[in-house]
């Protein structure tokens, strides 16, 4: 079963040590970055996902509105060793139910045009590229 839990005092170091494919570090900052950046930014909300009683992956959101008018997805990982069992999948459809509770605005996923995975994630999740670029990212949005 896939459950979201708080980042804790317990918890926070091994999601630090959760690691993504070689190909995949060059798209994402390591959770680390992630989690001093939710200190710093009150309305950032970080999450472990658990598989059962196992952390297996990370994600954080934003619960006020950004760029393009919405609520944006920070990050989305699951570690390399738990990867192709769709559970990014079933995390990121529990985040966005979640995310459904601060409004219907709606909600966008900045990811590297060439990471394919990504892409196939948020494409089958309603999720349309309407050409926004930030930086070297690509911005996705998913409409009420």
């Amino acid at each position: 079963m896939i459950t979201l839990q708080p980042i804790t005092e317990q918890n926070w170091y091994t999601c630090c040590q959760l690691t993504l494919s070689d190909e995949q570090q060059a798209y994402m900052e390591p959770n680390a970055i992630s989690l001093l950046q939710a200190m710093y930014e009150p309305t950032l909300r970080a999450y472990a996902i658990y598989e059962d009683e196992t952390m297996i992956g990370f994600l954080m959101y934003n619960t006020v509105l950004e760029e393009l008018d919405a609520r944006w997805v920070y990050r989305i990982m699951v570690d390399h060793t738990h990867q192709g069992k769709g559970i990014g999948r079933q995390a990121t459809e529990l985040m966005l139910d979640e995310m459904g509770q601060f409004g219907t605005e709606p909600i966008v996923v900045g990811y590297h045009p060439d990471n394919a995975g990504a892409h196939r994630l948020y494409e089958s999740l309603g999720f349309v590229d309407e050409g926004d670029r930030f930086g070297r990212e690509m911005a996705v949005i998913r409409r009420a």
